[in-house]
């Protein structure tokens, strides 16, 4: 996922740059629900997810507790430097774009995006001429919508979504002809549907990587380096032992 960055944002990093750093023993993350299976409610209320849950387990490994205040994608950059909150972990991709602004962790899970249609769409592959006058379904701010409006913005009516959950509504209504989301979340809310049969146009797509960057990481206020190192060290142990697969098998290992 990627938003572009302005000129204010970068003044708030820079004055968040020179905050004192700070050690924590709670952490709360900024997180954008719902994405499943990143992040979401259950159908009692819960928070889960694949972020969710590997979060808690790093927090568990420091020793320290830790909170998540949802927030929308929009505004969560903002939200981070604004000292809403201590961290985000929320599915964002690693770019070149977003360390001038913030500070990532080593990436913990590299997904993916893919395109997602109708089993009915007569598209084998996408391409300018194949999705000439077609309406595209992307999330707002991401870096699936960057990259769908750089390729395909001259010849596609592009709709763009708070969330997608509400891309997928229109999808189900028959609104949108084909959808550019993270494999995993269209897998989990498009291919898994009971809705409409859905399948995925092309190949999965993880270049070029000015678009796809690096992996989804934690992202931080700059000045807390020491804070970023904590996670990055026990994501390396919760990989070492094996309670990293454990989770990423409840969410992906029908894949």
């Amino acid at each position: 996922m990627k938003k572009l960055l302005t000129v204010s944002l970068l003044g708030v990093a820079i004055a968040a740059g020179t905050a004192q750093a700070r050690d924590y023993d709670h952490v709360r993350f900024g997180v954008d629900v719902p994405y499943e299976p990143m992040e979401y409610r259950t159908p009692e209320g819960e928070l889960t997810g694949f972020d969710i849950e590997l979060g808690n387990a790093m927090c568990e490994e420091i020793g320290i507790t830790c909170e998540w205040i949802e927030q929308e994608w929009d505004g969560i950059i903002p939200g981070l430097l604004s000292r809403k909150y201590d961290a985000i972990m929320s599915s964002m991709t690693i770019n070149d774009e977003r360390r001038q602004t913030v500070l990532f962790s080593d990436p913990y899970i590299t997904p993916p995006s893919a395109w997602f249609a109708p089993e009915t769409l007569d598209v084998e592959e996408p391409s300018t001429e194949a999705l000439d006058g077609m309406s595209i379904g992307v999330q707002r701010g991401t870096l699936q919508d960057n990259y769908v409006t750089d390729m395909y913005g001259d010849v596609a009516d592009i709709s763009r979504y708070s969330t997608a959950d509400d891309m997928v509504l229109d999808m189900e209504a028959e609104r949108l002809d084909i959808v550019f989301l993270d494999f995993p979340v269209g897998k989990s809310t498009l291919l898994d549907s009971e809705e409409r049969e859905y399948k995925v146009v092309g190949e999965r797509i993880t270049e070029p990587k000015e678009y796809f960057g690096d992996g989804f990481g934690i992202a931080f206020r700059p000045r807390d380096e020491a804070l970023a190192e904590r996670f990055n060290e026990a994501l390396a142990t919760l990989k070492e032992d094996g309670t990293y697969d454990e989770i990423y098998a409840r969410y992906f290992g029908g894949e």
